[in-house]
């Protein structure tokens, strides 16, 4: 039998955090009073929302009651996705929780957003008027922020965490805690997406807040099973990081 992957991969986006209620779902914030309560705080250390702990609450205990008890658990190491997993891992026992290793990888972390990180819409286009054409050619996927990342270098260091899920925890059963970003670049792995279907989430498919992923081992490869599943009830699955 070949045991060169996970039995189990499932992948959850991280629950409701302050800038996603502060950006509505904009690449920047519309104004100063939008930005004004998280302003000059960095992005690994931004917290969840009061209704994003509760999604994160909500999330555990239909991923205990689908999933069971996971081997390992891996985080971002950001504030947003360890809370998270910390709502979802309160769901288990005390000797189900003992028996899952929790550990943060630098390797799944969002992309940098670069210099325009704490801009409004105005500042960004006027400090970078050059911009929108510029992604306009290369796309959503290689275009890289200024100062900041590409999709495709997220990619890169999402090839080696699967490298080393594959050497390391071959047969195990694996929850991740990422970023909206960061999923798309697991998808394109994963499923061997082209760079075309990489450039942008199709129509209603932008990850949720709490949305569970999951991709079984059919023998030969991981396998989707489902996408962007939602089992919580309060707040509103908003988009951006």
């Amino acid at each position: 039998m070949d045991t060169s992957r996970p039995a189990l991969l499932v992948l959850v986006r991280h629950a409701e955090s302050a800038r996603n209620q502060a950006k509505k779902g904009s690449v920047y914030f519309a104004d100063t009073a939008a930005r004004q309560v998280v302003r000059g705080v960095p992005d690994h250390l931004i917290d969840l929302t009061a209704d994003g702990h509760k999604q994160a609450e909500q999330t555990g205990h239909a991923i205990r009651e689908r999933f069971g008890a996971f081997d390992h658990v891996f985080t971002s190491g950001y504030a947003r996705t360890e809370q998270t997993a910390e709502g979802i891992l309160a769901a288990y026992t005390t000797a189900e929780r003992a028996g899952m290793h929790v550990k943060a990888d630098l390797f799944i972390r969002e992309r940098d957003p670069g210099f325009a990180y704490d801009m409004t819409t105005a500042e960004a286009e006027a400090a970078f008027p050059w911009l929108n054409e510029y992604w306009q050619t290369f796309g959503g996927f290689m275009a890289r922020p200024p100062g900041g990342e590409s999709l495709a270098d997220v990619t890169g260091r999402v090839h080696t965490f699967l490298n080393t899920l594959a050497r390391d925890h071959a047969g195990q059963k694996i929850l991740i805690v990422t970023h909206g970003g960061t999923l798309r670049c697991f998808r394109f792995l994963l499923e061997g997406w082209t760079y075309a279907q990489a450039q942008k989430w199709p129509r209603g498919q932008t990850p949720a807040n709490c949305g569970i992923t999951t991709y079984s081992d059919n023998g030969s490869r991981l396998e989707l099973v489902d996408y962007n599943r939602v089992y919580w009830t309060v707040g509103s699955a908003a988009d951006g990081i």
